[in-house]
């Protein structure tokens, strides 16, 4: 029987943990197998602020996705994220000893290893490297350098920079759940791999991601990411403002923002009230939506503000720059009443609000088709891209346990576990993509990987 190849994501959020496993199934569609959600304590802006509150928040999502799938989570892909991402372009270039040769896969890597010794601020670290169009000998727009010749081969780069500590503490909260790190992930870039299409990234897109403690942004065109941006604003401020606003308790103005809040006060009428019950005895509270409405408005136009700026910094208005996809809202602040519109109006950009049941099978359920579960699917996609057996069945772990001689002589003949790990290998690289920004990705992520996984082996 073929092994099912099982998928494990798992978003922390600065509002909610959502462990995800899923499979691709005949049609290549990605069925959902089980869904765990936790409320995220002690997360706030995308970075971890309590290590205990996470790790039995992670437990948590994780132990409900097990008992809704009946499978057992081995190892995860985990989305990065947090107000210390930041991103930066880059050009550098090697000259090659022989022009004569064909450039090859060693070219490209000593390319990127150059790139990885640029000088950062103290404590950060790179993260993510994206190439992005090559050059050789001055011949530019070239997205496949292997197999071309030339002496000097230069390449532009989309460089992504965390702090190393945020990071690591992701690293040892996962570890203390009793799982292990399969990959880490730009969670926007998560996103958009479950809501975009790639006509959308060939014409030039904005993905604009507004979670609870942050909003992400990615920007692609030609099919390449150009751009990210984290800002450190999201749906909890506007609570917040309401809460602020209106004189009531933070879960009552996280309930009138769901079921009452609009982006566009205009829709409301000056006699619609709401009420809110007293607390201890007290008078009900009436509310005015109109009010309730523009106090949204004013903290969305702030956030929709700052994610244009970012957009205008890619440089948008230059004609070749152009974003003929428009934006693309997800995340569970895209939900917002008639945020569509209001940002239309700003931004003067076609807008849609991006669903990830695209990719999801026919008979998945209507919630994980919601704008809120973007990046946990998105991070589910990576994990199958990786081709990690992240889970097994649980009747399969209570079977009975082979003869332990049997056993002792297939654990001591190492010879015969690396043939099969290097036949395994093989036939994995074969069915992967071989395009050079694909592979490149995949080495580095893998390399840092092992990196943080090294880093707390020795924290011990």
């Amino acid at each position: 029987m073929e092994k099912e190849n099982i998928a494990v994501g798992l978003d922390i959020g600065t509002t909610k943990i959502v462990a995800m496993i899923g499979k691709k199934n005949e049609y290549g569609k990605l069925e959902i197998l089980g869904v765990g959600k936790s409320k995220s304590l002690g997360v706030a802006r995308g970075v971890v602020n309590n290590i205990t509150q996470t790790i039995q928040s992670i437990q948590q999502a994780i132990q409900e996705a097990e008992n809704n799938s009946g499978y057992k989570i081995k190892d995860v892909v985990v989305g990065i994220a947090g107000q210390h991402i930041r991103s930066i372009q880059h050009t550098d270039y090697i000259s090659r000893n022989n022009p004569e040769e064909v450039i090859g896969g060693n070219d490209i890597q000593l390319l990127i290893d150059q790139v990885n010794k640029l000088a950062m601020l103290p404590g950060e670290e790179i993260i993510h490297v994206l190439p992005q169009e090559f050059k050789i000998d001055g011949q530019s727009e070239i997205k496949e350098p292997i197999g071309m010749y030339g002496g000097r081969l230069e390449s532009s780069f989309h460089v992504v920079v965390g702090q190393a500590s945020s990071i690591r503490n992701v690293g040892r909260c996962i570890q203390s759940s009793g799982i292990e790190l399969s990959g880490l992930t730009l969670e926007p870039l998560a996103s958009a791999d479950a809501v975009l299409s790639q006509e959308e990234k060939e014409a030039g897109v904005a993905l604009i991601d507004i979670g609870g403690g942050t909003t992400d942004l990615a920007i692609f065109k030609d099919g390449i990411i150009r751009h990210t941006a984290v800002i450190p604003f999201g749906g909890n401020v506007i609570t917040d403002d309401i809460k602020e606003g209106c004189s009531i308790i933070e879960k009552q103005a996280e309930l009138l923002k769901v079921k009452f809040g609009s982006a566009w006060p205009g829709e409301n009428k000056d006699n619609e009230i709401v009420s809110i019950p007293g607390l201890r005895g007290r008078e009900p509270k009436e509310i005015s939506l109109k009010n309730l409405s523009k106090i949204i408005h004013a903290r969305v136009v702030e956030i929709v503000d700052q994610v244009f700026t970012e957009v205008k910094a890619y440089g948008h208005e230059d004609p070749r720059k152009k974003l003929i996809a428009g934006i693309v809202l997800t995340g569970g602040g895209a939900q917002l009443k008639h945020i569509k519109q209001l940002v239309e109006y700003i931004t003067g950009m076609d807008t849609r609000i991006g669903y990830p049941n695209e990719h999801l099978a026919g008979n998945s359920d209507e919630e994980i088709s919601s704008p809120l579960y973007a990046t946990a699917v998105g991070l589910v996609m990576k994990s199958i891209e990786n081709k990690t057996q992240s889970a097994v069945r649980m009747d399969a772990i209570e079977q009975p346990k082979a003869p332990p001689v049997y056993r002792q002589v297939v654990v001591q003949n190492p010879m015969v576990n690396e043939v099969l790990e290097e036949e395994e290998e093989d036939e994995n690289s074969n069915e992967k993509h071989n395009s050079t920004v694909n592979r490149i990705q995949r080495n580095f992520f893998d390399r840092y990987v092992d990196k943080i996984k090294d880093f707390l082996d020795n924290a011990e």
